[in-house]
Formats: structure tokens, sequence, C-alpha cells
């Protein structure tokens, strides 16, 4: 298999496997705890900024066109435009920014971790953003509402991508 063949079928398993991940949930009132950050940052680790960025992309249109992959089976524009589609979109910045830290600074375990971080926080920034504007809250409620409640999860979401990537690396399996 070339490299772009190969590049293509891994993009379309990261978007599986982001589309089966965003069905593992915790609900809760407002917004749900799912998998998903843990399946865009390992899109951005293992597979690079293009092509991890790409399979989220994927993700995002099926999702838009009607297929069920977002979080409890949702899909369409009007969930993609509503008041979670924020984050949602903030997952393209976030596989883009793990995979350009990971390529240009280095993907040892620290690396990935801080590379994770800056791309949640750039997800949640964007995420919240959009909800406040859908919703009318002010900045203080939308954080107690859609970040802090989730931090602790994105930590163990962020330690074992990471841990996962390494795995990986070692046994070269995507190699």
């Amino acid at each position: 298999m070339n490299g772009k063949t190969k590049n293509m079928v891994l993009c379309a398993l990261f978007a599986a496997l982001l589309a089966a991940c965003s069905q593992i949930v915790i609900p809760l009132p407002m917004i749900s705890i799912n998998l998903a950050l843990f399946a865009v940052h390992l899109a951005g680790a293992v597979l690079g900024p293009r092509w991890g960025t790409a399979s989220v992309l994927v993700f995002i249109v099926l999702g838009a066109c009607g297929v069920p992959v977002f979080l409890g089976f949702q899909a369409g524009p009007a969930y993609l435009f509503g008041m979670t589609g924020g984050y949602i979109l903030g997952y393209l910045l976030d596989a883009l920014l793990v995979g350009l830290w990971t390529r240009r600074i280095g993907n040892s375990l620290p690396h990935l971790c801080i590379a994770m971080v800056l791309g949640v926080t750039v997800c949640y920034a964007f995420g919240t953003a959009w909800f406040m504007v859908l919703t009318g809250r002010t900045l203080m409620e939308s954080l107690l509402i859609c970040v802090l409640p989730f931090l602790p999860g994105d930590a163990v979401k962020i330690g074992l991508a990471a841990v996962v990537t390494k795995a990986l690396e070692r046994r070269q399996i995507l190699a």
C-alpha cells in the first residue's frame, strides 16, 4: 500500500474511532462526557496535523450530512450548529495543534501531554465562546457548566491518549 493510500485508510479509521468514542457517554444535565477528545488527541498525535485534522473533518462532515456519529447518535446541521457545536468544531483545532506540536517540538510523553493540554484548551475556548453566544450565559456560568466539570476526565483522556500514542509508536503498528 502506498503512503497516500495508507494515510487515507488511517484517516477513515480514526474518523470511525472518533464516531465510536463519541458514543461512550456519561450523561450530565447540560453537556455529557464522552471519549471523543481521546480520539481527537490520538488522531493529531498519531496521524499528524494534516491527516489527523482530516480525520476529524471527515467525522464532522459525516455528522453534518446526517450520519449519526455525534454524541448519543445525533446528526445533522441543527445538532452541529447547536449549543455544543463549537466544541465539535473545536476538535479540528485540537487535532491540528496536537499534530503540529508533536511534529515540530517532539513526541515524548511530556510533549504529547503538553500538546494535548494546548489542544483541549483551544477547543474549550472556541466551544465555550460558541456556547455563550447561543445561550446568552456569562463566561463564569459557561465555564462552570462547560469546562470545570470536565477537567478531571480530560486529564485522564490526555494521559491515556499519550500512553496509547507511545505504545503504537513502540510497536510500530501504524508505521
